[in-house]
Formats: C-alpha cells, structure tokens, sequence
C-alpha cells in the first residue's frame, strides 16, 4: 500500500484506547505480510484484554521506530484532499505509523537490517502497552519515538500528574439543604483551591498547566448530591511533591483526592541536522525508562490538530517523515550516535 493509502486504513479502523483489537489484528497481518517477504518476524505482546502490542523486526533490533496505535475520542473516519488527510488518528498517531512502517520497508528494500517497529496500546489514557513492553527490552540501543512535532526532533516535554478528585454528600431536597450537604458544591470549592495551586516554570519547559478535565454527579436539579467526582491533570515541568502537597491540602478532609498517574518530565538529545523543538505534551518515553534504548522524539503533524475535530496531517509532512526516519536509522546504524 501507498503511505497515503496505509493512512487512510488505520485511521478507517476505530481504536480508542481500551478498544485496540482491530487495528492490532491490522498491523499483525500487514507485519506478518512484509516480514515473511523480508526475513522479518512478528509477535504479539499481550497486555490485558485482547490488547496487544505489536513488535516486528529484522535481525537484531538495534534501531526501534515506536509509536501508539490507541487515539483519543470521538472516532470519525478519514478524507482527503490534495493537502491533507483527516480523521481522527491521523497526526495522533495513525500517520506516524504509516511512515515508520514505508520507511522500514524502504530500509530493507536496500538491504538494511536490524530494524525493529514496535507499536503500543494505551499511550493515550495510562502507558499500559509501554509499560509491559519495558517489561520485555530486545536490546535495541535506539528508540525514535512518534508524536505530533512537525518534523522537529523534541529537546523535552512536560510530564503528567493525573487525579480522581471524589467528594461525597448526604442526599435531601433542595427546598431544604440545611438537611444534607451536597457534594458537588464541596467539590466545586476543592477544585477552586486546586485551581489557585502556584504552577513552577522550567527554563527549557516553560510552565506547568492545569487541566479540569472531566466533572460529574448529583442526581436531579432538586436533589441535593450525594457524590461528585472531577479528573484534572496537571503538565508538570519537574519536582511534582510542592504539587502532591498542594492537593492534598485541598481535598483535605473535604475530599479524596487519588493520584492515578505519573510521568515525569524529560530532556531529550538533538539529533545532527534536524530542526529541534520543545512539547509541552507527555509521550510513553518516560514509561519505557530506557529499556529500548536511547530515546529521539519525532514525528510529522501539528499537535495543536490532535484531539480536535479538525485532526489532521499533511501529506508533505508524511512523505518527508518517511526519509527523515530512514535518515535516523541509517545514521544510528552506521555511527551509533546521533551527532557525526
């Protein structure tokens, strides 16, 4: 298949995270494919639930082009036009598997080997297919990971601190709220203080942010609730404890405040004679933890599309991301560093 048309494929495939199957089942069979024509092999890695990550490779994997299969919703279909291809998954990640994939190919098609591609279930919710892939190295030394940078080589990006903020309320009518107490409104006042928390600054990161991303509850506008959840996550850009203990002093005994994530900030390496850039978004890097090497972050398409109902990715940046990463592999390959 073309790149374009190989885009186009996975993104026609519906796969937010927890419900990777079918792009899964998708990229084996492509991989099994192009690795029986090529000396290659392909495995699963099983992570829960029919979720799988996918790993193919040719001799021994030095060099590791990685990037996630799971998107974020609402799922919508693709087109075309002579600029772009849309849809959701189309810059965040499905394009970005695609040129990997024609780079590889185009890598062996000259007689280049120890190439791996590894691609990952759950980078959008919680890193469970890296984590279980960090479980299992293949003593690859390079991993060129992809996301969203417009072709830059990343220098860094923010880490994340995710929390399920719960407060709980005696129910009673709303003629009479001397006779309850609503948990929504204790859940508006925590996430008040939360929201006045000092966010540091980073030199290189910038500064961190706050998201309230998720807010629900109650029963009935004339019932006082008796429970409220929110979700928020902060970018963090170093140190998370001064954070961890502002939290904790808003829900105090007011709320329970549960951290259900963590992923620290990073600084990553340039690569010679590629544009550089700094993301303010969190990667599965971290959660790989160096076990697949040392870590580049690439990839074509603007991350200010992703998550949006206008997602999409131009064709040019997809055509130049396919030799960008066969330049990496070669140079990585042939050098064993990424400065000549």
């Amino acid at each position: 298949m073309s790149l374009f048309e190989l885009t186009r494929a996975l993104v026609d495939i519906e796969s937010t995270t927890n419900h990777e199957k079918s792009v899964g089942d998708y990229l084996f069979a492509y991989l099994s494919t192009l690795a029986s024509r090529s000396g290659g092999e392909v495995i699963r890695m099983p992570v829960e639930q029919d979720r799988d990550n996918v790993f193919a490779w040719w001799g021994k994997p030095v060099v590791t082009l990685s990037t996630h299969m799971d998107t974020v919703p609402p799922f919508f279909s693709s087109s075309e036009d002579e600029q772009f291809i849309i849809g959701r998954g189309s810059c965040d990640a499905k394009g970005i598997i695609a040129a990997m994939i024609c780079a590889a190919e185009n890598l062996l098609d000259a007689g280049i080997r120890n190439l791996g591609l590894l691609f990952v279930v759950g980078e959008e919710r919680n890193s469970a297919g890296a984590k279980v892939a960090a479980a299992s190295p293949r003593d690859s030394r390079f991993l060129i990971n992809g996301e969203p940078t417009e072709n830059h080589v990343a220098l860094g990006s923010k880490g994340a601190l995710r929390y399920e903020i719960t407060a709980n309320g005696r129910l009673a009518h709303s003629a009479y709220p001397e006779l309850g107490h609503s948990a929504i409104h204790t859940l508006l006042d925590v996430l008040g203080e939360i929201r006045q928390i000092p966010l540091p600054e980073d030199a290189l990161l910038g500064r961190g942010t706050l998201n309230i991303g998720t807010i629900s509850g109650g029963r009935a506008p004339n019932v006082l609730a008796d429970h409220a959840e929110a979700e928020i996550m902060f970018r963090t850009v170093g140190d998370p404890t001064a954070l961890r203990e502002a939290v904790a002093s808003a829900a105090a005994s007011r709320a329970t405040a549960r951290e259900v994530l963590y992923t620290p900030a990073i600084r990553l390496n340039k690569f010679e004679g590629l544009p550089t850039t700094v993301v303010a978004f969190t990667t599965d890097i971290p959660t790989f933890n160096g076990e697949w090497g040392e870590p580049f972050l690439i990839g074509p398409g603007s991350i200010h599309v992703a998550h949006t109902a206008e997602e999409r990715i131009a064709k040019k940046e997809l055509c130049d991301a396919v030799e960008i990463y066969a330049r990496m592999a070669r140079q990585l390959l042939a050098t064993g560093r990424s400065a000549i």
